[in-house]
């Protein structure tokens, strides 16, 4: 994880600020702000948030500016593939579990014969996908299609969804999901 202190640091003298003047602007303690600015207090969410907004930024520019890239082999085999499902009848492969940055959920999907998802769910996402084999029935909202081979969808997470193999034989998916909230 990396450390916020210095980051704060560098934006309150980009800024011009003293530690005062940030902790007045906002309303967080001069003596918080100087101890998460040595790291030596892991703020809250509130409290880091009413520091960002005194200093004009957000959550999530703050820590899309702090993210450091770290070399990393693209390749993957498929030995170093994360299982994030219950691999029994649904098995979810995980790509690049272990990049630092990784702001894509990429999945090899494998139903076993009559596996379900499950009742419908959503979450804060996007998602796509292409069949690579067997047939998989995919409900978003109230549609429902089965797809097959060389089929894909593409949809809005938040809308509920579910899958259902309604072949006889195993069915694969490639998907995305973005930002990986699965």
């Amino acid at each position: 994880m990396a450390r916020i202190g210095q980051h704060i640091k560098e934006l309150r003298t980009r800024r011009k600020l003293t530690v005062r003047e940030l902790a007045l602007r906002s309303g967080i303690s001069h003596a918080m702000i100087s101890l998460i600015e040595r790291d030596r207090n892991s703020p809250s969410i509130d409290t880091l948030s009413a520091v960002l907004d005194a200093l004009g930024t957000t959550l999530v520019g703050f820590f899309g500016d702090i993210q450091e890239p770290v070399a990393r082999s693209p390749f993957y085999t498929r030995d170093e593939l994360t299982e994030i499902g219950d691999a029994q009848t649904v098995s979810y492969r995980m790509l690049g579990m272990q990049h630092p940055n990784r702001q894509l959920l990429m999945l090899h999907e494998s139903y076993e014969i009559g596996a379900d998802t499950g009742e419908a769910f959503s979450h804060k996402a996007q998602e796509a996908g292409f069949v690579l084999q067997g047939k998989i029935e995919v409900t978003v909202g109230e549609q429902t299609q089965v797809l097959t081979a060389g089929d894909g969808y593409y949809f809005d997470s938040q809308t509920p969804h579910r899958f259902r193999n309604v072949g006889n034989t195993q069915a694969q998916i490639i998907s995305a999901v973005t930002p990986p909230t699965y």
